[in-house]
């Protein structure tokens, strides 16, 4: 999955991903992208959110946040309408996804838990 590449490629640690959704929890939410999408910044190592990373998040409050993908600002100022169709339709699948299709997910290595 893009998201877990991109987290790795970055540096991007779990606390800076585990605070986006903290802050989600708190009704601050960038974004709310619909169809159980959100976004979030997400700060560069060393640096703030502002100039660091967007990702893009399967969200359902105090149940299930899967990160889908992230981008930096600086490369991308944001999504197309037929990614965020395609993330719409992927992010439904993983909302609606049972445990044990997740766990299968993170046995794979396709998703990465990240435990609060």
């Amino acid at each position: 999955m893009k998201g877990v590449r991109f987290a790795r490629r970055e540096r991007i640690s779990d606390q800076s991903l585990r605070e986006a959704i903290g802050r989600a929890e708190r009704g601050a939410v960038d974004a709310d992208l619909g169809g159980g999408l959100i976004k979030q910044r997400v700060a560069r190592p060393g640096q703030g959110r502002s100039g660091g990373y967007r990702v893009i998040v399967a969200y359902r409050a105090w149940n299930r946040a899967v990160f889908l993908y992230g981008f930096a600002k600086s490369d991308l100022d944001n999504i197309s309408p037929d990614q965020l169709r395609t993330f719409r339709a992927i992010g439904a699948n993983w909302l609606a996804a049972t445990a044990a299709t997740i766990g299968r997910a993170v046995e794979d290595e396709d998703l990465q838990e990240i435990t609060p």
